[in-house]
């Protein structure tokens, strides 16, 4: 590709906002300077932020397009495509596509369309159709009684960037209120309560037969093939202690203050979600994101189930909290979740990494993704 050069932006850098232009040759930023350029052909920013690409560690927003509505399902390819151009549209340059390996219900749709999403998004990457670099995330739900078998199917993919072990049991972790469990899974299945009381019987007796086995195999699989792993709505001092024991390195939507705590202390990377943030509260009465932001203790925001979520929620941080600077807040998307999996090539602006960029308009309250940019080609 030939020279490129981006001018008088606001570049948000690892450490500080800085006023200037960058230099990109084949996808790669050669110069970051603190001038503007007249040099014909320019891309004048006018004074907009220019950012890192950003980078999306847990989003399973893939399945809402698969079934766009109760027992409608979407053709693979069209649904991964649609999927990517969010993710492109939103700034978001490196995805790690969460799958769930099981679920709490037997013939939910995250179990039936698994494979179809997995060699999809393997396919529409071979044939160039994406946008956005897409990876995998592993979600291993480990009260399932046939997850040792579908993970012993996927375990060998390549693209395979993270896995993590995750119990959706009532009564612990996530949904230590039942209160919060009934408002969920009735709201999602339609279960009167006599078929919710069955369902949680089901529920509790599945993790007493099968998850201390399940964890496990997913620790010991993802240590066999050099993956990094993530520990799910960690709730207890002890849960953390259990975590770091496992060699776990990201600690996904921690539930209290006191495993979240434990977990940043522990060098483990703290990841809460975007619609917390934006909320100011959890969707199922745990802690909120904000109060962990504002405690020094979150490094990662993930959209999960909002793509829009992720700049957005992390503009909201650095706006409403004096202590939370703008490129604390952008690294938060950027990268620290890159170097968490191991990308050590992205997630900045600096010399020698991608060209991975986002051009930001920035309104209160609302930016503006203006342009999008992966390895110097335009993608939005």
């Amino acid at each position: 590709m030939s020279e490129q050069i981006f001018t008088n932006a606001k570049i948000v850098l690892a450490d500080e906002v800085m006023e200037g232009s960058i230099v990109i040759r084949d996808g790669v930023i050669m110069d970051v300077d603190d001038k503007s350029s007249d040099v014909s052909g320019v891309l004048d920013l006018e004074g907009d932020y220019l950012m890192p690409g950003f980078v999306e560690l847990h989003t399973d927003n893939l399945e809402k397009l698969m079934t766009p509505r109760p027992k409608a399902e979407w053709p693979p390819i069209s649904a991964i495509i649609a999927h990517d151009g969010q993710m492109a549209i939103n700034g978001i340059t490196t995805v790690l596509d969460a799958m769930g390996l099981g679920d709490v219900n037997q013939g939910s749709a995250r179990i039936s369309q698994l494979n179809d999403m997995i060699v999809g998004i393997g396919e529409a990457q071979d044939k160039n159709l994406l946008r956005a670099e897409h990876y995998l995330h592993l979600r291993c739900e480990v009260s399932y009684p046939d997850m040792a078998k579908v993970l012993d199917r996927h375990i060998d993919k390549p693209s395979i960037r993270l896995l993590s072990v995750m119990d959706h049991t009532p009564g612990q972790r996530q949904f230590v209120s039942l209160d919060a469990y009934y408002t969920y899974y009735q709201g999602k299945y339609g279960l009167s309560d006599s078929e919710m009381k069955d369902f949680i019987v089901s529920r509790k007796r599945d993790h007493l037969q099968y998850s201390q086995e399940h964890r496990l195999l997913g620790v010991n699989l993802a240590q066999e093939h050099n993956i990094v792993l993530a520990s799910h709505d960690d709730a207890t001092v002890e849960h953390v202690s259990d975590a770091v024991e496992d060699g776990i390195k990201v600690a996904e939507f921690p539930t209290t203050i006191e495993a979240a705590k434990a977990s940043h202390e522990a060098g483990l990377q703290v990841l809460m979600g975007g619609p917390n943030i934006v909320r100011g509260k959890s969707h199922s009465g745990n802690v909120s994101a904000r109060d962990l932001a504002k405690l020094g203790y979150l490094d990662v925001i993930s959209s999960d189930y909002v793509p829009h979520s992720l700049l957005f929620s992390a503009m909201q941080l650095a706006e409403d909290f004096e202590d939370i600077s703008l490129p604390h807040a952008i690294r938060l998307i950027s990268k620290t979740p890159a170097l968490s999996i191991g990308f050590a090539d992205r997630g900045e602006i600096a010399v020698g990494k991608r060209a991975d960029l986002v051009h930001v308009r920035h309104e209160p309250h609302h930016p503006i993704i203006r342009g999008v940019w992966s390895k110097g080609r335009r993608v939005a």
